[in-house]
């Protein structure tokens, strides 16, 4: 089980990532993806260079409509809500989609503390997708949870189709506990872990994809 702790972070820890711009061509066809799609618990610790993480990033929930501020995955009543946390080695970054970075909010590496399964302390991913209620004043408090979910569901499963079209693999988690990490991405009382998921390149060896 992830051990709930954090440790020194690894890599240039850089405070402000300005990601490059993302590539909106290539990969395998949409009908080949659906295909490959599936889960994968066991990764390589290579990193994703900046230029995947990116096309990565854009796909899951990036802006591809700026003059409405539309996004690839859909917001009830447009509230969008979600947030997306990275978890890295060299620290916990927060996806700022509107000018396409990442912000650093925690410079530990807190892997571990995204899960409860062994591999996420070494997945060299880790995203963290939350719920701002705060953003959601349109929509029904007994509501918030479920139409939450469904927005972080399809970001996931954009994130699953990027995976199968570039050769990465992943995993969507639900275990997790939730107020250690809410505590070490020092979230706000209106911000609520929802689910985590992790990838990476494929160990070597490894030739399902």
């Amino acid at each position: 089980m992830g051990i709930l702790s954090s440790e020194p972070a690894t890599g240039s820890g850089m405070s402000v990532v300005d990601l490059p711009k993302p590539v909106m061509t290539g990969g395998r066809p949409l009908m080949e993806a659906l295909l490959l799609r599936r889960s994968a618990r066991e990764f390589s610790p290579q990193p994703l260079a900046y230029q995947m993480m990116s096309n990565l990033l854009w796909a899951a929930y990036g802006v591809n409509r700026p003059e409405r501020k539309g996004r690839t995955a859909p917001s009830a009543v447009n509230a969008q809500e979600i947030d997306i946390y990275v978890v890295l080695p060299g620290g916990a970054y927060c996806y700022e989609p509107f000018s396409h970075s990442l912000q650093r909010i925690v410079p530990e590496d807190i892997r571990s503390t995204t899960g409860c399964q062994d591999f996420v302390d070494s997945a060299p991913v880790n995203l963290v997708y939350t719920a701002d209620y705060k953003r959601m004043p349109l929509v029904p408090v007994g509501k918030r949870e479920s139409y939450s979910s469904a927005a972080a569901g399809s970001i996931a499963q954009n994130v699953y189709l990027f995976c199968a079209s570039e050769g990465l693999q992943t995993v969507l988690r639900a275990w997790i506990s939730r107020a250690p990490l809410k505590a070490s991405l020092a979230l706000r009382k209106e911000q609520q872990v929802l689910f985590s998921q992790s990838l990476g390149y494929p160990p070597m060896g490894d030739s399902s994809i």
